[in-house]
């Protein structure tokens, strides 16, 4: 577990084994998409690609984990786990979506408005009064 999110790879396993005897594990990952994490080989020097260990989840930025690692005890939350933070990651991206709809919608009815000018009633030409 990195920052509340599993990690797992049938690679990893002769390392765990041999844990005891190595050194301590050099991991790497891109703050922009933590759905993966890379090991480095202590035997070799090259980095192994280790994914979610639940493969289910969505890509996240640290940002947004540490947002929702922030925003579950504010919600009642005592212990955040795994399932936890990826419903509450959701529920902000449902949040953002439903907002860069409405105002997307509010700025295109706007340009509507100012755009089309309102109709003018219609002149009457020649007409007399009967």
């Amino acid at each position: 577990m990195i920052d509340h999110v599993g990690y797992l790879s049938n690679a990893l396993k002769p390392w765990i084994a041999r844990r005891g005897r190595l050194d301590r594990f050099v991991l790497r990952r891109d703050p922009r998409d933590i759905s993966r994490i890379w090991v480095l080989d202590p035997d070799g020097g090259t980095y192994l690609k280790v994914p979610y260990r639940t493969v289910s989840h969505p890509p996240i930025s640290v940002w947004e984990q540490k947002a929702a690692v922030a925003r579950l005890p504010e919600q009642g939350r005592a212990e955040v786990d795994e399932t936890a933070l990826f419903r509450m990651v959701e529920q902000m991206r449902a949040i953002t979506d439903t907002a860069t709809r409405t105002k997307r919608r509010a700025r295109r009815d706007a340009a509507r408005l100012t755009a089309t000018p309102a109709p003018k009633p219609p002149v009457r030409l020649g007409a007399t009064a009967g």
